[in-house]
């Protein structure tokens, strides 16, 4: 798990990036979180002319050694031997908000958005958990979450909790009525987007 944020200069990010071994993983997460990778070069080139002491491309403001131009010259550079790569995940909460050269391919190659629960993830999650594939309760379940916002990890974490499935099954259906009602969700269906 590497705090991108905690690299003082583009030198500390190498070291850190560098003392890493052949065919790694490495976790890069909310790339996005307080850092300038979320603002695209236009945008900080405007706040430059208004802000002449503030630097360009900084991906920490507490420190402002490391530049978006720095992880994007290493990326293309060290990763880019063959044979034994290393694999990076970046996790952000808000794409939308990176800069364009970060995301591109040969940088970010896949683009995986883990969205909210659909009747179909609940499905596979039931089958995985509860070893079922059909219940009369899927019915209830997947028109309550047709009209609110669960995560996965919220329906795996209730579907943990007994043995039997059709306890589990009434458990979480009680679970996510007072979520609606704790989110005062309606019973109509909200726009979300599927992963």
């Amino acid at each position: 798990d590497l705090q991108v944020q905690s690299a003082r200069s583009d030198a500390d990010l190498r070291h850190i990036l560098t003392s890493t071994t052949n065919r790694s993983i490495l976790l890069i997460e909310d790339i996005d979180c307080g850092t300038k990778v979320s603002r695209d070069r236009a945008k900080v080139q405007d706040d430059q002319q208004e802000k002449e002491d503030e630097q360009p491309n900084r991906i920490s403001s507490s420190d402002p050694g490391v530049t978006l131009s720095g992880l994007l010259n290493f990326l293309d550079g060290l990763w880019s031997s063959c044979g034994n790569e290393r694999i990076i995940i970046f996790t952000t909460n808000h794409k939308e908000k990176l800069d364009p050269a970060l995301l591109r391919p040969g940088r970010m190659d896949v683009h995986i958005h883990m969205g909210y629960c659909t009747p179909v993830g609940f499905r596979k999650l039931a089958a995985t958990y509860l070893g079922i594939q059909d219940c009369s309760s899927f019915v209830t379940i997947e028109k309550l979450l047709q009209s609110m916002t669960v995560t996965p990890a919220e329906v795996a974490q209730q579907l943990m909790k007994r043995d039997e499935p059709e306890a589990v099954l009434e458990s979480f259906i009680q679970f996510l009525e007072a979520k609606r009602n704790e989110n005062g969700e309606s019973g109509a269906q909200t726009e979300k987007q599927d992963g």
